[in-house]
């Protein structure tokens, strides 16, 4: 059977505090365990009024002490914020802490933020013969999976909130080296056999030996998806963040691997984003403030609160907004156990997943967990 996984951002809600969110996180995270997910992801978030997992490595310290069996690990630390020897401490520590458990999922700042002021949309791709009524013009299907019309980051890179973000986790004056030059860095302390331009060894205690899990993140299949493929790594693809650009990811993957030691073949996880809930109605209650949210993010702002259904309800929608929001909402796999199960069947066929990884985000605690649950028993009797 797929192995499904959990991402979690700690989500706040409105009239809830960080506090609320991250003793939410680790309750769930126990009972993502005792449900049988394999692992437990924790996102990197700054400057974010509705997000409080911006300390990864602590958070997951955190979970990983609450948990017995789950792996636990960064969905992905942003390399851009970080030097590679900061990240192989903290990592070494964790696993130190809890051997044999923790994953370090990596992901880029700084270069992506270039790229998303220069690169253009990605072209389109073949479509099934005759999709049935696509949500939105211009989105398609692809083996059952709907994939929407791309979504241009440009303008997002451009608000100032973003320019501040990376003035604030930086020093004056630093400079992100390549990403690919990163990973390598990483790659050589943990095996102990990094050596400098002028060839100087560095031993990270932590870190050096240190029995991590190393993925790669991406929503393209750009440099990510090559990084992870020339050395041999897991990549996980995002279809949650891009789902117009899930397929080209995991095909820039595949056709780019080399084998390794750990991994003879290629090994992809995909997200998704979903909400379960006992009937069509209580899905569509619970999901209502979805769009809200994803709204916020994409005007720039962060990820507000996560609002309730009845601040959702007398939000007033303007065509405008309702295409700003549209690939996300269209893409996200909402509703009754059956109905979900579904859709994520569909989407490991469509793109070959070996594992999925899913997030759940609502206004109340009681109802992830209840999604969670639905989610896990209903994979399981399917065995997909």
């Amino acid at each position: 059977m797929t192995r499904l996984s959990v991402l979690d951002l700690a989500p706040i809600s409105s009239g809830a505090t960080a506090r609320d969110a991250l003793r939410n996180t680790v309750d769930l995270a126990r009972r993502a365990e005792d449900a049988g997910y394999h692992r437990y992801w924790l996102a990197e978030h700054h400057l974010t009024p509705g997000v409080a997992s911006s300390a990864p490595a602590v958070l997951i310290g955190a979970v990983a002490a609450a948990t017995r069996r789950i792996r636990v690990g960064s969905g992905a630390v942003q390399l851009g914020h970080q030097t590679p020897l900061t990240v192989v401490e903290q990592f070494g520590t964790l696993d130190a802490l809890h051997p044999g458990r923790i994953d370090l999922g990596l992901g880029r700042s700084g270069q992506r933020a270039r790229e998303l002021l220069t690169t253009p949309p990605a072209a389109p791709q073949p479509a099934d013969p005759q999709p049935a009524d696509p949500p939105a013009p211009g989105a398609r299907t692809v083996r059952g999976l709907l994939i929407p019309p791309p979504f241009s980051f440009a303008a997002l890179a451009k608000h100032p909130l973003f320019a501040l973000a990376g003035a604030l986790l930086q020093q004056p004056g630093a400079q992100t080296p390549d990403f690919a030059v990163q990973v390598d860095e990483i790659i050589a302390l943990l095996a102990g056999r990094y050596r400098s331009d002028e060839g100087h060894e560095a031993h990270a205690q932590p870190g050096e030996g240190a029995e991590v899990e190393l993925w790669v993140l991406g929503s393209s299949g750009g440099q990510s998806a090559q990084v992870a493929a020339e050395r041999g790594l897991p990549f996980a693809a995002n279809y949650h963040v891009s789902p117009a650009t899930v397929l080209e990811a995991v095909e820039a993957y595949r056709d780019a691997f080399k084998p390794s030691r750990d991994y003879p073949e290629p090994h992809v996880m995909v997200s998704a984003d979903v909400l379960v809930a006992p009937t069509e109605e209580e899905a569509r209650r619970a999901g209502e403030p979805y769009g809200l949210w994803v709204r916020s993010i994409r005007s720039g702002g962060g990820a507000v609160r996560y609002p309730s259904p009845e601040e959702a309800y007398a939000h007033e929608w303007s065509e405008e907004d309702r295409a700003l929001v549209a690939d996300r909402v269209d893409t996200r796999f909402a509703g009754t156990p059956e109905k979900v199960v579904e859709g994520l069947r569909v989407l490991k066929e469509a793109t070959g997943a070996d594992e999925l990884l899913v997030t759940t985000i609502t206004h109340d605690h009681a109802d992830r967990v209840r999604s969670q649950d639905l989610l896990a028993e209903a994979w399981a009797d399917a065995g997909v």
